[in-house]
């Protein structure tokens, strides 16, 4: 297993799918049972050992602070400021790159909630993540298994579904079995000739894709997009049943 101490949290968008709630409420501390998202996510990162963690802030980004300031202080959390602009998730990380440092990293949507399997989901990452094979590692999720995402999934695996798998996009495919969960081991190198300014993270699968160094690992636990105030109730509600299965 490669460690990958280094991660991101990516923290700035302004969270429209909320509605209002996202005019008084930045949507990482929108709380599932009273837990805001980042906390969740960060207790996620500090059970595989990574740290410290970088946060971006754009939307409301005093209330990001204040609610992170003890972790400032402290310098477990680190904080990418995009008040000037915001800059999607690409540009996010390119800006960023200087807290990250040279070493693969971990990113992970803010909007992102999942249970581990048997094994915690970022620790099976590092395991699975190959640089001699791989610059980019996703985790994947079953389209059908993907509570609260509403899309026709991203992408097309090529392998055993049991171990990594190389990606290809879904491209004019009517629908593709999995999609993107938010989460992704990436070598900082490929941001190196990206543009300044606003872009998405596909950009960097795309350059990762046409080497044959993008892959995937299916999720082996329950994963939930917290996306609106409807996926809210429905993540509650998943989690109140899981608890009562165990």
């Amino acid at each position: 297993m490669i460690a990958v101490p280094q991660a991101m949290i990516l923290a700035a968008g302004k969270g429209t799918r909320m509605g209002t709630l996202s005019d008084t409420l930045p949507k990482p501390l929108v709380p599932v049972h009273g837990v805001p998202l980042i906390d969740r996510i960060l207790a996620h990162l500090w059970r595989a050992g990574c740290g410290p963690v970088v946060v971006n802030v754009h939307h409301l980004a005093d209330q990001m602070e204040s609610h992170l300031e003890k972790l400032i202080k402290s310098g477990d959390v680190l904080i990418s400021d995009e008040r000037a602009e915001l800059l999607e998730t690409g540009g996010g990380v390119k800006k960023a790159l200087p807290l990250l440092g040279t070493d693969p990293f971990m990113v992970i949507n803010s909007d992102a909630l999942w249970v581990d399997g048997s094994m915690p989901t970022l620790l099976r990452l590092q395991k699975a993540f190959d640089p001699a094979r791989m610059d980019v590692l996703l985790l994947l999720v079953p389209t059908g298994e993907a509570l609260g995402y509403d899309g026709v999934g991203d992408f097309i695996p090529q392998g055993d579904p049991a171990a990594p798998e190389p990606l290809e996009f879904r491209g004019d495919a009517p629908s593709a079995p999995v999609m993107f969960g938010g989460i992704q081991i990436v070598k900082p190198g490929l941001y190196d000739d990206m543009p300044e300014g606003a872009w998405s993270n596909r950009e960097i699968f795309r350059k990762a894709a046409a080497k044959g160094r993008l892959f995937g690992i299916r999720h082996t636990g329950h994963w939930m997009h917290v996306g609106t105030r409807d996926a809210i109730k429905a993540a509650e509600e998943k989690i109140d049943a899981l608890r009562q299965e165990r």
